[in-house]
């Protein structure tokens, strides 16, 4: 039995010797999620490299298509330019925007500048279609203009385009029932290797071909006026798609190669925060040992 003077001091040292134990608790705590934090991080650095080395193997294929694909039309073009070819205004007419996106994301601000070029042509047009390739473009902008889409395609940017690629979408797009007086083909023009541009194509309807000042040179019956549109359409959408798509794997690369900077930095300052942590610890062991020492000498 504890006399009454006895207890109130007993107790004191209870509290006392409770209390660096559980700030030790906390520390090995601390240092678990800190580990923890630090094996995620170092996983998505692997991640993120290992993904930077995939981009940059496709974007040199994807830069090797696009400048096969500038052949087809830039041929388109020439053809129109020399037979003086203009969109037609008609205020009766609608005007068709195709959007060449994607279905993939990690690749940066490529899809939604897209679709914010295609809310700028809108504004100036608000009756216009939109046709949209890829799911990403499709998803910004049927929250925004929803109902102005009429035709999507997913599946957009798993692998390099190809001519068969866009011939297949042409022939979609030409088995729309509105009459378009103006087609518009947006798409990221590729720059360089860190930088793209929303430009668009104008692919020309049938009734603007046929009214070109300079058509007749071309002697060009009317029975196949239909197959040249469509066939140019497909030129000019394979010319968007391929180029696109470097501008696609350029971004991606572009955007890993931060990713890992940025995951690099994360763990430079948790190894410090983990080694300081730890550190503390260790200090708050050893006091409690030589406290302890101390106290039983005393």
């Amino acid at each position: 039995m504890l006399s009454r003077a006895v207890r109130p001091a007993f107790n004191a040292a209870a509290v006392v010797s409770v209390r660096p134990i559980a700030a030790n608790a906390a520390g090995y705590a601390t240092l678990r999620e800190i580990e923890g934090r630090l094996k995620s991080i170092r996983n998505i650095e692997k991640i993120t490299k290992t993904m930077k080395i995939v981009a940059s193997t496709k974007l040199n294929r994807a830069q090797r298509a696009m400048v096969e694909s500038r052949s087809y039309g830039e041929t388109s073009n020439t053809v129109f330019e020399k037979a003086e070819t203009k969109p037609i205004d008609s205020e009766d007419k609608k005007t068709l925007i195709i959007v060449c996106s994607s279905d993939k994301g990690l690749c940066g601000g490529i899809h939604s500048g897209l679709s914010r070029a295609t809310r700028r042509m809108l504004e100036k047009k608000p009756n216009s279609d939109l046709v949209v390739l890829g799911e990403k473009s499709k998803a910004q902008l049927g929250r925004s203009n929803g109902k102005n889409i009429q035709l999507s395609f997913a599946g957009v940017g798993k692998d390099v385009p190809t001519f068969a690629d866009a011939q297949a979408i042409a022939d979609q797009i030409s088995l729309l029932p509105t009459d378009y007086a103006d087609i518009q083909i947006l798409y990221n023009k590729f720059i360089n290797a860190t930088s793209y541009e929303a430009t668009p194509i104008e692919a020309f309807s049938e009734e603007a071909i046929r009214e070109s000042s300079n058509f007749a040179a071309f002697e060009i019956d009317d029975e196949v006026l239909a197959n040249l549109r469509e066939y140019a359409l497909a030129n000019s959408l394979f010319w968007a798609l391929a180029e696109g798509h470097a501008c696609e794997q350029s971004a991606r690369r572009n955007a890993m190669d931060n990713a890992s900077k940025n995951a690099g930095d994360m763990i430079n300052r948790f190894q410090i925060l983990y080694n300081r942590t730890r550190q503390a610890v260790i200090t708050g062991e050893l006091v409690e040992i030589i406290t302890g020492a101390s106290a039983s000498e005393g």
